[in-house]
């Protein structure tokens, strides 16, 4: 999702945006594989 239009479709409060940041970046950079990383998470990586 582009962030410009992350920005203008949430409804909620700060904290609820700040709660489903945070969740996606552990999603993004400790579950998630990345095909530029050969399959491997971004934690993995730099473990």
């Amino acid at each position: 999702m582009r962030i410009g239009r992350f920005h203008h479709s949430w409804i909620g409060s700060r904290a609820s945006v700040r709660e489903w940041l945070e969740q996606f970046g552990h999603y993004d950079n400790r579950q998630r594989l990345h095909q530029s990383l050969k399959g491997q998470t971004p934690a993995a990586v730099l473990n």
